[in-house]
């Protein structure tokens, strides 16, 4: 009996923490809200010479050689051919990207969102980390996050990507929460 009483708690315990776990991170719209925006995001590029394979590497080139770049489109940047340009940068390989601007939900609700990296990156959306990978990876998915968009409008975007070597990618999924994702519209974006 004792046995069975502690196992169910330790089940309950644990239907909690992963309720808590799995709860969707408020996001923060943009205050005040922007006016007329231009299509896409802006873009900074940093530059190195050799290969590199973490954020905190990432980080110290671009502070080191970080430059104003073409903006981006938004963020439909799928793999791309070897030696071809990463995003819209002068290089194919080890390149570091501070990218801004805003993300338009156009509807208030609980959303799942997912990036596709390769390499790494550290995105946000609203002043909360909705996407993350700190390596080397080809062109795949990171960890799903739900988030909650208290109305709709702007929300604003912070992301840092980097770039090292064989192919490139950055894209984003979203959906209703615990549905389907699909590809967000490069006219979700603003700058």
């Amino acid at each position: 009996m004792k046995k069975s009483l502690g196992m169910a708690v330790a089940v309950s315990a644990l239907i909690c923490a992963t309720s808590v776990l799995a709860a969707p991170l408020k996001l923060t719209p943009a205050n005040p809200q922007p006016g007329s925006l231009k299509s896409g995001l802006n873009v900074s590029y940093g530059y190195a010479a050799d290969k590199f394979k973490s954020l905190s590497l990432a980080r110290s080139i671009f502070e080191a050689t970080g430059k104003p770049g073409k903006p981006l489109r938004g963020l439909d940047y799928r793999d791309n051919e070897f030696g071809e340009m990463a995003l819209t940068s002068t290089a194919a390989w080890y390149v570091t990207a501070r990218i801004t601007g805003y993300y338009y939900f156009a509807a208030p609700g609980d959303y799942d969102i997912e990036f596709f990296v390769n390499d790494g990156l550290d995105a946000r959306i609203g002043g909360q980390q909705v996407g993350y990978f700190d390596g080397i990876q080809g062109c795949e998915g990171t960890v799903v996050v739900p988030v909650h968009a208290p109305s709709a409008g702007w929300y604003d975007v912070d992301i840092f990507y980097y770039q090292n070597a064989g192919t490139a990618c950055l894209m984003m999924k979203k959906g209703p929460a615990g549905q389907k994702r699909s590809w967000v519209q490069n006219s979700a974006f603003g700058r």
